[in-house]
């Protein structure tokens, strides 16, 4: 299982295009080229101004050793007043532990659910009924943050995953996704 970062952007009106495609052209290679996978990235077809995707590191040591690389490097450093310019914000980060996700090519539409059980026990009785190996079960990192440079959601407990599945009992917020192709 690897690190995750499952990131959500609000974008400034009309902008989302103008990242899809400095983020395509320029941030992918450059974060692969320092140790990042980078995973599915998404539309959020029920909000024009969001941008959603994710990335994963074997652990958090190389989370902090990527991402020191990739913020301190020059692709960063010449396009980050371009991708800052798009955002209202940047610090909807959920930290996850699981094996990340990328569709399948020709998807042209992605159900992500968060979901906040309360307690494991009961949530891993619901996934033994309704969720399988496709669906990318992830579960909150609670290890600390130790890039704080970058902020992640604290204090709360979600399970991710990807795909359709009979809605949890709990509080969830379903994400309808549009993959970005290249």
């Amino acid at each position: 299982m690897s690190i995750v970062e499952l990131r959500q952007y609000t974008l400034r009106p009309g902008a989302r295009e103008t990242l899809i495609e400095l983020f395509e052209r320029e941030f992918v290679t450059a974060q692969q080229a320092v140790g990042i996978t980078v995973g599915g990235r998404f539309r959020d077809l029920d909000d024009p101004n969001r941008f959603v995707w994710l990335r994963a590191f074997p652990d958090m040591a190389r989370r902090r050793r990527s991402l020191q690389s990739f913020y301190s490097g020059p692709v960063w450093r010449k396009h980050r007043d371009a991708a800052n310019a798009t955002m209202t914000d940047s610090d909807d980060v959920l930290l996850l532990r699981g094996p990340g996700f990328t569709p399948a090519p020709g998807t042209r539409e992605v159900l992500a659910t968060v979901c906040h059980p309360t307690g494991a026990p009961d949530f891993d009785a619901y996934a033994a009924r309704h969720l399988a190996p496709r669906h990318a079960l992830h579960r909150t990192e609670h290890a600390e943050n130790d890039y704080p440079q970058l902020p992640v959601r604290t204090g709360e407990d979600v399970r991710v995953w990807f795909g359709p599945a009979e809605p949890p009992p709990w509080p969830t917020r379903r994400l309808r996704l549009e993959p970005v192709t290249t």
